[in-house]
């Protein structure tokens, strides 16, 4: 569980719905042996006009009815590095449905007008963007970024099929038949290779007074140790414990993070990316994790390991989330291992 703000708010802020939040695969059971009213289509059933960068304006052809099949086509390559399978994406997305021109998604849509006031507003020029992994299943079904791999940074790649295997089980959240036609229009704005067992590396720094022990395991994440008897700061606290030499850390990056946080009030870990065996991975400065985190990871380095306590108001709030008491004092060691 990547420390995202509540379920509710995130879904606002990324103006995406709840089908991005964790999709699985969901197959379709056709067992009607009734033909379809309209012939399906056995290549693209709409276009896309539009510069990279800029929202694309999707035409439908009318009466159009998808096939069974995954069907993608690169509307125009970029001049950046090829995609690999498992590279983390930095995508802006527009998806609609064949039937009736739906908008499911759109990462250009004015982000302040859809956070209604559910995420902090953003500086003109700065939007939020979806954060995938190219042919595996993690925010998208990997049917979605498959036809990534091999594209090149840069590129706007189309995407169109049935909404059982483009959505999975978002597909009946959103109301849709699972044979429903779904267009996606990609542009893949930034893609990085990181090794599923990476973290910071390096010298590790002592921690601060007052502030938790920190104990580097290779290879494992860090164990953390909580200053007994000492109340939590009121305030954010951060230290970089390793110094990474990467590149600074910007507001709209997808960033890679390895990370085990646990509860001041407790020392009792509550999640680990190390336990998953691979890393998380987010846009930061945007509202997409806990506010502290935005705060405390911007304008560090990839390759920095950062050492975070956020106080109730910058993390889940008097509400708590999930297995989060309300009122919680968080404690987190970030390694920083990729930002595009």
């Amino acid at each position: 569980m990547t420390p995202t703000p509540r379920a509710s708010r995130l879904v606002a802020a990324l103006a995406v719905p709840a089908l991005l939040l964790g999709l699985a695969a969901c197959g379709s059971d056709d067992s009607s042996d009734d033909s379809p009213e309209t012939p399906a289509a056995s290549g693209p059933v709409a276009t896309a006009s539009g510069e990279f960068g800029e929202e694309p304006e999707l035409v439908i052809e009318e009466d159009a009815t998808v096939g069974d099949d995954v069907i993608s086509d690169v509307l125009a390559p970029g001049d950046g590095a090829e995609v690999a399978e498992g590279d983390y994406l930095r995508l802006d997305a527009v998806a609609q449905t064949v039937s009736d021109g739906r908008e499911l998604v759109n990462t250009w849509a004015d982000p302040n007008e859809a956070a209604a006031g559910s995420a902090p507003e953003l500086p003109d020029g700065l939007r939020r963007q979806v954060i995938a992994q190219a042919g595996v299943d993690s925010v998208f079904l990997a049917a979605v970024t498959d036809p990534m791999v091999g594209a090149t940074v840069g590129s706007r790649v189309q995407v169109q099929g049935p909404a059982a295997d483009l959505l999975g089980q978002g597909a009946a959240s959103l109301g849709l038949p699972e044979d429903e036609g779904v267009v996606w229009v990609f542009d893949i704005v930034g893609a990085t290779a990181v090794d599923p067992g990476a973290g910071a590396e390096g010298e590790q720094a002592p921690a601060e007074d007052g502030l938790p022990a920190v104990e580097a395991v290779e290879g494992e994440g860090p164990t953390i140790t909580i200053p007994e008897g000492q109340d939590p700061p009121a305030e954010l606290q951060q230290q970089i414990l390793i110094e990474g030499d990467g590149a600074e850390v910007e507001a709209g990056q997808a960033l890679v993070v390895q990370y085990t946080g646990v509860n001041w009030a407790d020392g009792e870990p509550f999640d680990s990316s190390w336990d998953r065996d691979a890393p998380s991975a987010f846009q930061i400065g945007t509202g997409q994790v806990v506010a502290g985190w935005d705060e405390g990871l911007v304008g560090k380095h990839v390759g920095d390991r950062v050492l975070l306590v956020i106080p109730p108001d910058l993390g889940y709030g008097e509400q708590g989330n999930q297995s989060i008491p309300g009122g919680s004092t968080l404690v987190f060691v970030v390694d920083i291992v990729g930002a595009v």
